[in-house]
């Protein structure tokens, strides 16, 4: 499956959080790289998306969305910072 950039996550995190996500930065928890979330390789389908780190690889957000939820996991950020406008 071919990636896209973070930015194609920009309407499900809008949808989740109800905030622009995407100018957020984040910490893989793994690597410890840190970039803008719209840098990370995104994997996107009818059932939810994935959020990889674009140096290591690892995951760091997924989001599933089912009949009745939406399920999100950021367990792969160390944090997310965003500016306060």
């Amino acid at each position: 499956m071919t990636h896209l950039d973070g930015n194609a996550l920009a309407g499900t995190f809008a949808d989740v959080f109800g905030i622009e996500f995407t100018d957020a930065i984040g910490q893989c928890a793994g690597c410890r790289h840190r970039a803008v979330l719209a840098r990370a390789h995104a994997y996107v389908t009818e059932m939810g998306a994935v959020a990889r780190c674009e140096t290591c690889g690892g995951v760091l957000a997924v989001v599933v969305r089912t009949p009745t939820d939406v399920l999100v996991n950021l367990s792969g950020l160390a944090y997310v910072s965003l500016t306060r406008g």
